[in-house]
């Protein structure tokens, strides 16, 4: 699935909102340890974020790239916003720019994925952070986690991935190292627990 169809699906899969998180048998490195936030999920595929892997930039860095404000400006936005987290959200469309945020803001191109989430893909939501208006909880991710019709489900069937509902505070919570491990507690299941190898009766 990709981003484009994310706004008109009418299905909800059973992942939808689900948090998934990577087996240590996960064969794909852009997922190594990762935790995704899922967003949309029907017969068509599936996509999400990884929310647990750091970019190699700063909000300030997307401010400037993006012309919206100068140095001198961005220097000058309060230390909240300019630690924006920026998060490589998967290897899709890499170039490409999201906010996942609270519901508190919306705009003509947010789309709700939960009751409490939504996710916006247009520069208003950047200049509304800059200047005050934007979501109480938000997260900038470049790039997105795709799969095709029946893909996930096999990777799941396949051993690759847990499941389990997401939380709104892990998703916006801003510390990344241990956030894999956070994810795993909330199955109740420490990293020591789990095996690279599928279970069979």
């Amino acid at each position: 699935m990709s981003f484009s169809t994310l706004g008109e699906k009418s299905e909800r899969g059973f992942l939808d909102g689900q948090f998934l998180i990577a087996m240590p048998g996960m064969q794909d490195s852009n997922f190594t340890r990762a935790v995704v936030y899922i967003c949309a999920h029907s017969s068509a595929g599936a996509m999400g974020f990884i929310i647990n892997r750091a970019q190699q930039i700063s909000f300030t860095d997307v401010l400037l790239h993006l012309k919206i404000m100068d140095q001198a400006d961005a220097i000058m936005l309060p230390v909240q916003t300019r630690d924006l987290p920026i998060l490589s959200g998967g290897p899709v469309e890499t170039g490409r720019g999201f906010v996942l945020h609270s519901d508190d803001f919306v705009s003509e191109s947010s789309i709700p994925v939960s009751d409490d989430i939504s996710l916006t893909a247009t520069l208003d939501i950047i200049r509304a952070i800059c200047d005050g208006r934007g979501p109480a909880r938000a997260t900038m991710l470049l790039g997105y986690a795709g799969w095709g019709a029946g893909q996930l489900e096999l990777e799941i069937a396949n051993n690759g991935w847990l499941n389990c509902p997401a939380s709104e505070a892990l998703i916006f919570d801003r510390a990344l190292e241990g956030k894999y491990e956070r994810a795993l507690a909330l199955l109740g299941v420490s990293p020591e627990m789990l095996s690279s190898e599928a279970g069979h009766a």
